[in-house]
């Protein structure tokens, strides 16, 4: 079932582009907001924050060196442009979630900590 009216792919490609700026600026307007009076536990899911949309771009780098077999049906590229991104999210919010990530949402938490003095 296809969209008619509109063209899918660019309506897709715009959405996420806009969701991915969104996704930043809120990043940054939560870091810049850490100050001596932010609890210890707000920093570090700031901190977490940030790792999750590092890791996040890695992985988008990283999925964009794979040559893609050429779909022939358009609903399921459609399907799998639109939830990929959503799937790539998740992956890299699990990554930071189990253990300690690959460790940047540790070392900037103890950072800022000593900055901040909390």
């Amino acid at each position: 079932m296809a969209i008619t009216g509109i063209d899918s792919s660019s309506y897709y490609s715009d959405y996420y582009s806009n969701v991915s700026n969104v996704s930043k600026d809120a990043l940054e307007k939560t870091l810049s907001g850490v100050n001596n009076t932010t609890s210890e536990e707000d920093l570090m899911k700031a901190c977490k924050e940030f790792e999750a949309y590092f890791v996040e771009q890695i992985f988008k780098g990283m999925e964009k060196t794979i040559v893609k077999a050429d779909d022939s049906d358009s609903d399921v590229s459609m399907y799998k442009e639109y939830f990929g991104e959503m799937q790539t999210q998740e992956y890299a919010k699990a990554a930071v979630e189990q253990g300690d990530g690959i460790g940047l949402a540790n070392q900037l938490y103890q950072q800022m900590k000593r900055n901040y003095g909390l």
